[in-house]
């Protein structure tokens, strides 16, 4: 019996959105493959660094150990290391104690491909290149900007998402840009009970609604259950643009603990003081500046045309 890989939610993430590669990566490029192998193997038991995505990566795998019947997350290893320089990177997360067994290794090439084949909800590198080819070709994936967290050892897992060209699609966004702040307030006014086409994450975004409403279940079974999961949309967006997005939500049937309008205040304002695990928006310009929150750049739509 195969192993039920279509019944999870699935994050594939590459060694450098999970560890900090900035050492290997510059002998890669400033001494070549040989010698980036051999670091690797005289490296082998040095443990590496915490990356972006670690944070996120290691609360979501906590929710397995909450909800250990079903078993709803898995995470991937899909790596440009070859098996043999991938080796460290397994010892890491086995120092780590991360439920992380699953891995392709591409030896230098593109691992997007193969995102379908793991059935993967989501897919998180630091390298610009694959994480482009990637949402190009429809899949969800986002590059991890550099950051340096400091993880602490709670569970709560805070997950914060921009929303239009994020969670939905761009066609809101596109009258904004093409067309200005009236056009667009006044076709989101004029369409506020239509609800948005789904954009590339709205499939992590509807998954992970449906892990907190598993939590609102044990919570009714167990008063003394601590929900972990909050979840949080931060948007540009204001009234009157305010309704559809309300109303989109609601179409599709998910939840979210918080929303934030902000009409063009600086999302950091709000950013810095949830002090999210991830954060997801689709315009660099929102992200560049943020110093305490670890960011992921969805590189799709009119905004990164």
């Amino acid at each position: 019996m195969s192993y039920p890989i279509d019944q999870k939610l699935v994050v594939a993430v590459a060694s450098s959105a999970l560890f900090d590669l900035s050492d290997s990566h510059r002998v890669y490029m400033e001494r070549g493959i040989e010698e980036y192998r051999k670091y690797q193997e005289e490296h082998i038991d040095s443990t590496l660094a915490k990356g972006v995505a670690f944070p996120f990566i290691k609360r979501l795998l906590h929710l397995n150990t909450i909800f250990k019947e079903e078993q709803p997350i898995e995470v991937v290893l899909l790596s440009r290391n070859s098996p043999e320089t991938g080796l460290r990177v397994f010892r890491s997360i086995q120092h780590y104690k991360l439920d992380i067994s699953r891995a392709g290794f591409f030896s230098g090439r593109s691992p997007y491909k193969f995102l379908p084949a793991y059935n993967a909800t989501l897919f998180l590198s630091a390298n610009e290149e694959d994480v482009l080819a990637a949402c190009n070709s429809g899949f969800a994936a986002g590059r991890v900007l550099d950051f340096k967290m400091e993880d602490n050892e709670d569970d709560e897992l805070r997950i914060a998402f921009d929303f239009d060209g994020v969670v939905a699609n761009d066609d809101a966004e596109r009258i904004f840009q093409e067309k200005g702040i009236e056009a667009f307030h006044s076709v989101e006014s004029s369409k506020a009970q239509m609800p948005l086409q789904p954009g590339l994450l709205a499939d992590l975004f509807s998954k992970i609604s449906t892990l907190q409403r598993m939590e609102l279940v044990r919570k009714e079974k167990d008063p003394a259950y601590q929900r972990v999961i909050n979840t949080a949309i931060v948007t540009a967006r204001n009234a009157p643009a305010h309704e559809r997005l309300v109303n989109t939500l609601k179409n599709w049937g998910v939840d979210v603990d918080e929303v934030f309008f902000l009409g063009g205040i600086d999302k950091s304002r709000i950013l810095d003081v949830m002090r999210p695990h991830i954060f997801f928006d689709d315009q660099l310009g929102h992200l560049s500046h943020l110093t305490n929150t670890p960011a992921v750049h969805i590189p799709f739509g009119v905004t990164n045309s």
